[in-house]
């Protein structure tokens, strides 16, 4: 329609205006980027003969589909959550023939919305669906029998057929978690600390079992207000340690320690720049094999030299495609699912069997972008008003000469997050829309150890506030942005921190765009008040000055660019009665925001028809406010 629309303007000597054209390419881009992933959650079958994946089918429901990798090919569907509330999710193969995967979803109660989840086992085929009960899986007792380990308050073993079940490990008040070696065997147990007046505090005590002992012997103490302390995260049978991650000269380290009663520590992996984010999980007894951490890229360190060879190879099979993970693998490990992906591609899925040295392409992520050209990202960093070098990405339109453009900073949410390179939906919207697009890793962002996360993003908002504006006037200053056409986009916190911006320099950004912002930090510890987290999210969000200093509602006048808000009145991260406050406090000072809400959907709006809205109506309102 729209090649059609462009041969007919220029046919007729351009009688269809340029913003009519823009509109059609606004409405085409939107839907396509706005649109949710066409494959999610995929995993293969413990004897490498079948695939599983979510596919959306309309609104925020979705299909888990079964597919036979020695037939033709065909999805077919096995189980289904229409998505108001019920949504699917995270599903995995217990045996060859049997899958568990999340129900989740948001309710109305008289607190507001309240999030559900539970478990259910299902056939390949879709039959003997049951509803599981125990908690969470600890252990996938390698695929050969149709059991679990479920971790609660205590630990059962669960046939997922029958729903007949073993005690594994007596329940007890304030179990915070169990960890298991893989094998079925609980090791290690974490228990939280409960202060005088009732609610859960920042500690975890951690205890562990020595081989074939039922005693438990301590292991460490975590403080998670400030990070310290060794929490275990993965048991290595053979070995006989626990993976864990600690303080490592201000920054988070990898480090084991045994289970034999010795104590004995050692660093397996620190980084000098940067935080060591994760563990590398293989296999069917989840064994550990490396590490991952982010500098402006992330690097994946193996610890396996087998697979650090097979990493080599694929990415020789992949030349195009930096970021490659090795999502799932057979019982034997001799078929491995793929996944492989650029920051201009979505990336796909591939099934290698290593036997034969086969690698074949499965399924496209984001098949409605094929035939576009996406944009680059390319880290860069910039100086902050202090002289701080501030990292980030920068995502500039293809094809189009980089001086003077429509641009964006996009802060990410959290606070206690950080974005990294790949392919982002919401940037590359934005840069296919002729905009140069700014996603800074500001101080209170994590990842880059204690001195940059600062107290964090809302105690130390003035200063993560400050390094997003200095995002905005590098761009000026280096000639990329139009001092006239420079906006803010940001979501969560990001749009925290995007309306703020609004506060403290309220002549940089032209316009702000706030997705489920919070806006008032005294309204924001209310959510927890009557929550067991009470006093973990009050010192997460703290008091003083800042509690109204650091509140956009709260200083809402001060703001004099047009703002525009979009909230879901579901979510249960920042409740709706945030932009809501601040489109009252924004009209009482006689400006006239722009508040678009969704009755049905949460935090995230996983929507399609709702973030092709987001798109199309956030970009329109970014280019009226430039004037263009």
């Amino acid at each position: 329609m729209r090649n059609a629309l462009v041969a007919a303007a220029t046919l007729l000597g351009g009688i269809l205006s340029p913003s009519l054209l823009h509109a059609q390419d606004a409405q085409d881009l939107a839907r396509r980027f706005g649109a949710r992933p066409a494959v999610e959650d995929v995993s293969l079958s413990p004897d490498g003969s079948r695939l599983a994946f979510l596919a959306p089918s309309g609104g925020q429901g979705a299909v888990m589909q079964s597919v036979e990798l020695a037939g033709d090919g065909t999805a077919r569907p096995v189980y289904m959550a229409a998505g108001n509330p019920e949504r699917l999710g995270n599903c995995e193969w217990v045996t060859s023939d049997r899958l568990i995967c999340l129900i989740w979803g948001v309710v109305s109660s008289m607190e507001g919305p309240v999030e559900t989840a539970r478990l259910v086992a299902v056939n390949r085929d879709g039959g003997n669906p049951r509803t599981l009960f125990g908690g969470s899986v600890i252990d996938w007792q390698g695929g050969e029998k149709p059991e679990v380990l479920m971790g609660g308050s205590g630990v059962i073993r669960l046939d997922t057929s029958t729903l007949r079940y073993a005690p594994v490990e007596n329940p007890f008040r304030n179990a915070a978690d169990f960890i298991t070696d893989g094998h079925g065997t609980v090791r290690v147990r974490g228990t939280y600390d409960v202060g005088g007046d009732g609610y859960l505090n920042d500690l975890v005590h951690y205890f562990y079992r020595r081989p074939g002992n039922k005693e438990w012997f301590r292991l460490s103490r975590r403080d998670t207000a400030n990070n310290s302390g060794f929490v275990p995260i993965a048991v290595d049978r053979d070995k006989n340690v626990a993976y864990g991650f600690d303080k490592y000269q201000g920054r988070q380290a990898l480090f084991t320690m045994a289970l034999d009663g010795t104590d004995t520590t050692n660093l397996v992996l620190a980084d000098k720049q940067v935080d060591i984010e994760g563990i590398v999980r293989f296999g069917r007894h989840r064994r550990v094999i490396g590490a991952s951490y982010v500098t402006d890229k992330r690097h994946m360190i193996y610890f396996d030299p087998d697979i650090t060879r097979l990493k080599e190879s694929l990415k020789k099979a992949l030349p195009d495609k930096s970021i490659i993970y090795i999502l799932d693998a057979s019982k034997d490990e001799q078929k491995l699912l793929i996944y492989a992906s650029n920051d201009d591609d979505p990336g796909a899925y591939y099934l290698l069997d290593r036997q034969t040295r086969n690698m074949r392409p499965l399924l496209t992520v984001r098949p409605q972008l094929e035939g576009l050209k996406l944009a680059q990202m390319k880290p860069i960093t910039y100086p902050a008003a202090d002289g701080t070098m501030i990292p980030g990405y920068l995502t500039l339109p293809p094809g189009k000469d980089p001086r003077n453009l429509p641009a964006i900073v996009l802060p990410h949410g959290g606070p206690s997050a950080r974005d990294e390179w790949g392919f982002d939906w919401l940037s590359q919207f934005y840069a296919a829309m002729g905009y140069a697009v700014l996603q800074p890793n500001f101080r209170g962002s994590t990842g880059y150890g204690d001195a940059w996360l600062q107290k964090n993003g809302f105690q130390s908002w003035k200063v993560a506030v400050g390094d997003v504006t200095d995002a905005g006037r590098w761009l000026v200053k280096e000639g990329i942005a139009d001092p006239n056409r420079l906006g803010i986009v940001g979501w969560s916190f990001g749009g925290y921190a995007a309306l703020l911006s609004g506060v403290v320099d309220p002549a940089l950004f032209k316009a702000v765009v706030a997705i489920a912002p919070v806006t008032d930090l005294t309204k924001y510890k209310d959510q927890y008040r009557r929550t067991t987290a009470r006093t973990v999210a009050f010192d997460f969000i703290g008091a003083g000055p800042h509690i109204r200093e650091g509140s956009p509602a709260q200083r809402a006048a001060e703001i004099k660019v047009p703002v525009m808000l979009f909230h879901g009145a579901q979510d249960v991260n920042v409740d709706i009665a945030h932009s809501k406050l601040m489109a009252e406090k924004l009209k009482a000072a006689g400006a006239t925001p722009r508040l678009v809400t969704w009755d049905k959907l949460d935090h995230y709006l996983i929507d399609s028809e709702a973030r092709t809205k987001l798109l199309l109506e956030s970009e329109a309102f970014l280019r009226q406010s430039f004037g263009r």
